[in-house]
């Protein structure tokens, strides 16, 4: 008896390297799970409508003052460079470029990933911890669709929608500063800003947004689901879903560049 307790207790490869793939096994279940409950009725649409209201609504204020400090100090930065070559008039061209490829996918999910998913970690932790997530089951409540479906779809829907604000309130930014240096009026400003961008990069942007929500929404609701120890797992929870989600999306910025400019 004892040597097949030893035999079932020694790892596979190596402690570390089993619990590594424990943690990619067990995040799968979790994502096939929200799938599975995603499209099964009923939806909670209170919860969901809340859930748009704390992503969304709530985070319009800091997207809005980071998207416009992001195109002004871009703008400037950009001007001496365009200046040696004469070329300033290229400013609001090649701002929009920047801000609709790169800057306002990545800007808006760093706001999201920092406040809302922090948020998410911490609430969903620490109804873990104090129980209250069994008490759900006890009362004939569905937890993992009203908590985590509801959260997720929110947060994959709203921040493709703050994206392109932030993308739009970048310009606007750009536009200010373009103007206070060289007059440019605000319709002579989009029309170049807007020649330049294509289908392709609104794809593109739209692409990021999606894919960035979903991590934010998975990683924050996960960690929560699965905090542990009190108090302190609380905290854990909260701060690996800032820490996780901030590294996969850089990873994916990666990847989603590659591809389209593959087919660029």
């Amino acid at each position: 008896m004892n040597s097949t307790n030893d035999n079932q207790d020694k790892p596979v490869i190596t402690a570390a390297i089993d619990g590594f793939f424990l943690v990619f096994y067990r995040i799968a279940v979790f994502i096939a799970r929200f799938f599975r409950e995603a499209f099964r009725p009923p939806v909670e649409w209170s919860e969901f409508v809340r859930q748009c209201y704390q992503v969304g609504y709530k985070s319009l204020a800091l997207v809005t003052v980071t998207g416009f400090i992001t195109g002004v100090v871009f703008t400037e930065q950009s001007r001496p460079t365009l200046s040696e070559f004469g070329v300033t008039a290229w400013l609001p061209s090649l701002v929009a470029i920047a801000v609709v490829r790169a800057l306002a996918p990545l800007i808006a999910a760093l706001i999201c990933a920092g406040k809302v998913g922090s948020s998410i970690g911490a609430e969903l932790g620490s109804m873990k911890v104090t129980e209250q997530i069994d008490a759900m089951e006890v009362s004939a409540i569905n937890p993992f669709r009203y908590l985590i479906v509801t959260r997720v779809t929110a947060m994959t829907i709203c921040l493709p929608i703050l994206m392109f604000y932030n993308a739009l309130i970048g310009c606007m930014g750009s536009y200010f500063d373009v103007h206070a240096h060289e007059q440019t009026s605000l319709v002579s400003f989009f029309d170049n800003a807007l020649a330049q961008i294509t289908f392709l990069d609104y794809t593109t942007a739209l692409t990021k947004s999606i894919v960035y929500g979903f991590t934010i929404g998975i990683v924050s609701c996960y960690q929560g689901w699965n905090a542990s120890q009190g108090t302190m797992g609380v905290g854990k929870a909260a701060n690996e879903s800032v820490i996780v989600s901030m590294f996969l999306i850089f990873i994916e910025e990666v990847i989603i560049v590659h591809i389209f400019n593959s087919i660029r």
